[in-house]
């Protein structure tokens, strides 16, 4: 079969496949993008994650550790269409990474691996991408493993995930004996030599031969085949007609409905291979080119027009029409501040200003470059669709909307999840303190995620984040990258204090009297706890105009600045509901800043008057252990106050999955390979908010 490494024709929306490497840690994102590069030509060589030589783990500490810590992008060209690949990271940790790429990507392919099935964090990845309504087709990576089973593996999905699965392919061989796939679709086999390339055809630009289905295969995969067109039919109206009339679908109207399925999200296409030896890839980007969309098949993106809160705007993927893009990710390269942006209308080119309509700054581009992870290749122009950095965005940040100057746009930015564990850092030399304060400066602005703080009580600079080696990540890269020593206490986690039972009609009067104009606000409010741990719902049932609506939403500007710090230990205020009952104003002294004081004051008096309760952040822990090792690390989660939900053994394996607070989990790895002689591994991905026992909680608040 001849590869498919066609140049490209055109940049234009319909030939540009923006799309997201999506998996649990560990489950071969990174080498899947690697193979699909080499296969592409992008690169000659195969890099190995174990070698430290692939691609997109070009940072470090990502090489150090053998894991993706941040999102990389690459392009390439695949059957003449344009691909930007964003690898995104597997780790729980780096989750707000996966969230800034799923809000600019087009489509994704769900990487899973054959053995294990759908794993803790590819669940938790999953949801993100529903959350953004991403299409998705998977990989099923890894066959060629002792264990491994593509039956078992879709299962999981099934069960996990909520999915249709759509096998539209079926392995030749098994583990090691695994040499290629059925083509379900064309009903040919595709076949791989042992290095990933056909034998007898070094040199030309083929990478896998196409041939009959062997003789023992072919009752299977007719089977697989009716099954397949069963499961289509039954959820396409176009493709059950067909099927009722011939009994049978055709190639194109199974290909059409496979397609139209998997965009409206009602099917997913699974297919299969072993990318470590680069076995399934040419097929993956066939099916990434003929199932996901490309940015011409998208929706208009909608914004306000303007930071005010103008009108909604609709801007289609036109490379005519006016600018807009949303910046995404923002790095510190040796040349330069790179701004990742994805274009959605109109056209950059070198040299433009670009609006900033959230603050109304303008801001000049210098350099647009199409990025290959941390190698650049300089552009003139970027159009509708396209994913590219730009080098001269001096105050852009990650979120940021940027549009034509004459056509203001503000775009939803991604969401930033709350830090969950917080560490103490300072400087080991007492004269590079102000030089710690720009390096935290600067990752702050790089990952959103981050936080730092400075704490009123001891003095300390507080650096808070998703986790232990989200934190250990950020210092280490503090140290590396500007050369500085630095002091970390020990690990704390984000409480959270809420309502268990609230108050009613509780009074406020704000009154202030200090010569010229005075301040006077009078409000009622009710304090009630929510359903749900975690938010804050402001709700107003005045009447006959008693208190102005500008005023009532002052008052909730104030609520909100009240949560910053509750009644039990200095933590943010979660879970209550808030109603505005009624009020009274002065014709003279009343204004928008006295009813935001009002607020402020009438809740954190109300909250001090109800009866509080701390939480904290709660994890599910799935442990995988030997068998005989089972006892010991059952009886440690219940020692650090875990809560097994379930427990499951085969192969001398044993799988424990555990609700544990955050809290206790610090130092667990060490722990765990001490308990299992160095055979226990985890995973962790975050569940909710979960009341603090009394006894810890009375530790807790001593502190």
């Amino acid at each position: 079969m001849r590869s498919n490494r066609r140049p490209l024709t055109s940049d234009s929306p319909a030939t540009v496949r923006n799309l997201g490497i999506l998996a649990h840690v560990d489950a071969g994102k990174t080498t899947v993008t690697e193979r699909i590069l080499f296969a592409t030509g992008a690169i000659h060589k195969r890099g190995e994650v174990h070698d430290g030589t692939t691609v997109t783990d070009f940072d470090a500490q990502e090489r150090d550790r053998g894991i993706t810590i941040f999102a990389a992008a690459v392009s390439c060209s695949w059957g003449g269409h344009r691909i930007n690949l964003i690898d995104t990271p597997g780790h729980v940790d780096f989750a707000d990474e996966v969230e800034r790429s799923l809000r600019v990507l087009d489509g994704a392919v769900a990487v899973f691996d054959a053995v294990a099935g759908v794993e803790p964090q590819s669940e938790s990845v999953w949801r993100q991408a529903d959350r953004h309504g991403v299409p998705r087709i998977a990989f099923v990576n890894k066959l060629d493993r002792a264990g491994a089973d593509l039956d078992s593996a879709v299962a999981s999905l099934r069960e996990r995930l909520g999915v249709v699965p759509l096998v539209v392919q079926l392995p030749i061989g098994r583990e090691d004996g695994f040499t290629g796939v059925v083509d379900l679709l064309q009903m040919r086999a595709l076949h791989w030599h042992a290095d990933g390339h056909v034998p007898g055809r070094a040199g030309t630009d083929g990478t896998y031969e196409s041939g009959p289905v062997p003789e023992e295969l072919r009752e299977e995969a007719q089977r697989r085949r009716r099954l397949l067109e069963e499961t289509v039919a039954a959820l396409h109206a176009d493709a059950l007609e067909e099927f009722c009339t011939a009994s049978a679908l055709s190639g194109p109207t199974l290909a059409r409905a496979l397609r139209e399925l998997t965009l409206a999200g009602d099917g997913l296409v699974v297919l299969c291979g072993s990318a470590y030896r680069n076995r399934g890839i040419e097929p993956l980007l066939d099916a990434v080119l003929a199932y996901l969309p490309s940015p011409a098949d998208m929706p208009p993106v909608r914004g306000t027009a303007g930071a005010g809160g103008g009108p909604d705007e609709e801007r289609s993927p036109d490379p005519a029409g006016p600018f807009a893009a949303l910046a995404f990710k923002v790095t510190a390269t040796p040349t330069g501040r790179l701004t990742y942006v994805r274009v959605y209308s109109g056209t950059l080119c070198k040299g433009q200003s670009v609006l900033d309509a959230a603050t109304g700054r303008t801001e000049r581009i210098g350099r647009i470059l199409r990025v290959q992870a941390d190698r650049h290749e300089e552009r003139e122009e970027a159009v509708a669709g396209d994913i590219v950095a730009v080098i001269g965005l001096k105050a852009a940040r990650a979120g940021t909307t940027l549009s034509a100057p004459g056509a203001p746009l503000v775009l939803e930015p991604p969401s930033v999840a709350e830090p969950v564990v917080s560490v103490a850092v300072e400087a080991g030399r007492t004269g590079d303190t102000g030089r710690l304060a720009a390096a935290l400066a600067h990752l702050v602005e790089e990952d959103p995620s981050l936080r730092v703080r400075l704490d009123p009580e001891s003095g300390q600079t507080v650096l808070s984040g998703m986790g232990e080696l989200h934190l250990e990540v950020a210092v280490e890269k503090v140290r590396r990258g500007h050369g500085l020593e630095v002091v970390v206490g020990r690990p704390q986690v984000s409480y959270r204090e809420t309502v268990v039972r609230g108050v009613t009609s509780f009074v406020y009067r704000h009154v202030k009297q200090d010569g010229g104009a005075g301040q006077f606000a009078h409000v009622v409010i009710d304090v009630e706890p929510l359903n749900e741990a975690a938010g804050f719902v402001f709700g107003s049932t005045v009447v006959g105009g008693r208190v102005p609506q500008e005023y009532a939403r002052a008052v909730e500007a104030g609520c909100r600045d009240a949560l910053a710090e509750g009644p039990l230990g200095g933590y943010p205020v979660t879970g209550l509901r808030v109603t505005l009952t009624d009020g009274a104003t002065h014709s003279k002294d009343s204004s928008e800043l006295a009813f935001r004081a009002a607020g402020r004051f009438a809740l954190r008096e109300a909250l001090a008057a109800s009866t509080m309760e701390l939480l904290e952040p709660v994890v599910e822990v799935t442990v995988t252990v030997p068998e005989d090792g089972v006892g010991a690390v059952l009886g440690d989660l219940a020692a650090r106050r875990g809560r097994i939900s379930g427990s499951t053994s085969g192969s001398g394996t044993a799988l424990v999955t555990a609700v544990v607070p955050l809290a206790e989990l610090f130092g667990y790895a060490t722990r765990l390979r001490g308990r299992t002689r160095g055979r226990g591994t985890f995973t962790t991905r975050p569940a909710a908010l979960a009341p603090v026992p009394p006894s810890v909680a009375a530790a807790v608040l001593a502190r």
